[in-house]
């Protein structure tokens, strides 16, 4: 049986990948990066925040953490709720006390909803990452791209508004592309995304736009509520996470952990202690930048 030509004649087929949307690399291969004053690990934390309708539309695909019941889910739509009214302000509490600076990753409808918790959020020099209208604002392939173009800007229009400065990133809804989310991010002034997880640094897309893997494996929802495992287990994770890229950056450059935060999972009141450990373990170790995707992205930027 002879091979199909049309298979050998494939035009995207490359080294690596089957795209020409950025070009292949192996990490190690690359130019080192370097973090401010000498620091081996960019600890960046990104917090979802999130507005759930309470009837979840399963077109193109229901967005992870959506209602699971029947009509109406007060269950699952106050829990969610919750992360905005009592957790999520645990966190900022959390993060002043420990003097960081992190990213949010809010939807357009908590900007409507919550003028006042975007403002809290910009009044404490955290920055915010465009995460799309709501959950229902979710993109795939068959999304028609003048609707995913009118998601996008709208979303971005309604966070600058009332955040009174432009975000510079953007998160899709479960890290969800489609063929034309690229250009149209770029087409709309976003300098980063954070939805491919294919690496632990930044890199450039051809058109110029940077993605910052935001890794989901290593999120409060993966290890808590997915595998099922404590608090206490999740910060260990994060400090051995920590350490191996403190080791690899003594050889390889600068390195960077991220960690992506749920208000209504880690902002509850038995895991909190466990959390406001972490982040002072954390800080004692010398290594550590404390970065927002911003300042990760201005340094990537300055050595490339």
């Amino acid at each position: 049986m002879s091979l199909d030509p049309e298979y050998l004649e494939y035009s995207k087929r490359g080294l690596g990948y089957d795209h020409d949307l950025f070009p292949y690399s192996v990490m190690e291969e690359r130019k080192p990066l370097a973090w401010p004053e000498g620091k081996s690990v960019a600890t960046w934390m990104v917090v979802s925040l999130e507005w759930f309708p309470i009837t979840p539309e399963s077109t193109p695909f229901k967005a992870p953490g959506h209602m699971q019941t029947a009509y109406p889910d007060y269950r699952h739509y106050t829990s969610r709720e919750y992360g905005t009214r009592v957790g999520f302000y645990r966190l900022l509490d959390a993060f002043a006390k420990a003097d960081v600076k992190v990213s949010v990753a809010a939807n357009a409808a908590i900007a409507q909803r919550y003028p006042s918790v975007i403002r809290d959020i910009v009044d404490a020099g955290h920055e915010i990452i465009a995460h799309s209208t709501d959950m229902n604002g979710t993109i795939a392939s068959t999304l028609p791209v003048e609707d995913e173009r009118k998601l996008i800007t709208e979303s971005i229009a309604i966070l600058s508004d009332v955040a009174g400065v432009k975000p510079r990133g953007w998160h899709s809804i479960a890290r969800q592309q489609s063929f034309a989310t690229m250009d149209l991010l770029k087409d709309a002034g976003i300098e980063y995304c954070c939805d491919w997880v294919n690496d632990e640094l930044p890199y450039a897309f051809t058109n110029g736009v940077v993605n910052i893997p935001l890794n989901h494996e290593l999120s409060d929802r993966q290890i808590i509520n997915v595998q099922q495992q404590s608090a206490d287990s999740y910060a260990q994770q994060m400090l051995d996470a920590h350490d191996w890229l403190s080791a690899e950056a003594k050889v390889h450059g600068g390195r960077m952990l991220p960690m992506h935060l749920t208000p209504y999972i880690i902002g509850l009141p038995y895991r909190m202690d466990a959390f406001e450990k972490l982040l002072g373990d954390l800080k004692a170790r010398e290594g550590t930048w404390f970065a927002r995707g911003c300042d990760i992205l201005d340094q990537f930027r300055s050595q490339m």
